[in-house]
């Protein structure tokens, strides 16, 4: 897992954000008037949300590792990844875009940290015991 999430967080942060950087809401003059912003606004850029990114990974390594046959289990960790993705733009840090294509991401870096388990776990002997 924690791969995944290091996966995610360096393909927001270092790849996306250094290349389209896009100004944060709350750093926008323009809008000043007419947001509200809760939390100190940061000083790095927008697009992506890594928050958005990071959570939607980690929901789907361990929703699709651990509780693929819990339907409600899996719906939380989405519901949970959402809930924290949507917080960004209410507090004025993200556009709504922002959290958008963060959460694509991170469900793609997600779903390859599950494939990528799934292969290791068949070709590592993890499951024998040590006598």
């Amino acid at each position: 897992m924690a791969a995944t999430v290091g996966l995610a967080d360096q393909v927001s942060s270092q790849l996306v954000k250094k290349n389209v950087k896009r100004l944060r809401p709350c750093r926008q003059i323009e809008l000043q008037e007419n947001i509200n912003v809760l939390v100190p606004c940061g000083s790095g850029y927008s697009f992506t949300s890594s928050h958005a990114t990071n959570h939607f990974a980690i929901a789907t390594f361990v929703g699709f590792i651990l509780f693929s046959a819990a339907r409600v289990a899996l719906v939380l960790l989405f519901f949970w990844a959402a809930t924290i993705a949507l917080g960004q733009v209410y507090v004025g840090v993200h556009y709504p875009f922002d959290i958008g294509v963060g959460a694509c991401i991170g469900l793609f870096i997600g779903y390859f940290g599950v494939y990528l388990f799934k292969i290791l776990y068949r070709i590592l002997p993890m499951n024998r015991k040590i006598v």
